[in-house]
């Protein structure tokens, strides 16, 4: 019958390991050193080695760590126009060996869906790919494109999901979700935590606060995507400062009714038009300083 099999020792297990407790070598230092715990709070010490454990005043550091990721990243800008929707974002160039269009920011999700992110690009990859397969599984089980609310919200519970374990941390990314279905043209936005909003404008980035100032002074309801295109990457280059920032270079892209509600990159002649009129806005806004 063979020899009999050896048992497991008992210290092996099959299951994943309990999650650490930062929290009880902070309880028993705080306790030792008299009830001075809860100011520790306002700094994260303590409570930001995991995503599992809340500070006394109810916040949870890490999320807002993968937040500040994106705060210092490219700034993204999304239009949803009244025949589409426009994403555009900045691309510092890095090196003049660099291969114009290399890195890219924007991605095409399915025909219809495309993504602007900002923030760390292998975790914003990794986002957008799962958005692939959302789309294409939706796409596959009931033979139709995907939604944009149904995608935003599958996209941002993965998200979320990153928040709640130990073992992970949270995507150092935030996306603008472009779509143009039956429902007509939408923008989304996702951010670390796994929140997600719908608007008609929307930045995120570095100089979101700037952009967003200037995104409310628009006309969205009678917009264009054509004139979006042209408010985009004149708010991107106001936004940039040729004195201390490294040289530009601009990334459009539209669904709309001119793109047949096609997700694509803006058509270079467009582009170029675009980028030299917002060029001149910014040699203007100089000259008036």
């Amino acid at each position: 019958a063979g020899p009999p099999r050896r048992a497991l020792p008992p210290r092996l297990s099959l299951s994943l390991p309990l999650p650490p407790l930062p929290s009880l070598s902070l309880w028993s230092s705080a306790g030792a050193r008299g009830q001075k715990g809860t100011s520790m709070s306002s700094i994260g010490t303590g409570y930001d080695q995991s995503t599992t454990t809340f500070s006394p005043d109810g916040r949870v550091f890490q999320i807002e760590y993968a937040a500040k990721a994106v705060e210092n990243s490219g700034t993204a800008i999304g239009i949803r126009c009244k025949d589409g929707v426009v994403l555009g974002v900045e691309k510092q160039k890095l090196s003049k060996m660099l291969v114009p269009g290399s890195n890219r920011r924007i991605y095409t999700v399915d025909k219809a869906t495309g993504m602007a992110v900002s923030g760390m690009m292998a975790d914003a990859r990794q986002i957008v790919n799962h958005a692939r397969k959302e789309s294409a599984n939706y796409a596959d089980f009931y033979g139709t494109q995907i939604p944009g609310n149904v995608l935003c919200d599958r996209v941002a519970g993965m998200m979320h999901a990153y928040t709640l374990y130990w073992y992970v941390r949270p995507f150092g990314a935030s996306a603008l979700m472009a779509s143009y279905t039956s429902d007509g043209p939408q923008l989304y936005t996702v951010e670390p935590s796994g929140l997600s909003h719908r608007f008609f404008a929307a930045a995120i980035g570095k100089s979101k606060n700037a952009a967003k100032s200037a995104l409310e002074k628009l006309d969205l309801a009678n917009l264009t995507a054509k004139e979006a295109v042209m408010e985009v990457a004149k708010i991107l280059y106001m936004q940039h400062d040729p004195n201390k920032d490294k040289p530009l270079e601009l990334e459009l892209s539209w669904v709309c009714d001119a793109s047949n509600r096609l997700h694509q990159l803006v058509p270079a002649d467009l582009a170029a038009e675009a980028e030299a009129a917002a060029k001149a806005a910014r040699e203007a806004m100089d000259e008036d300083q």
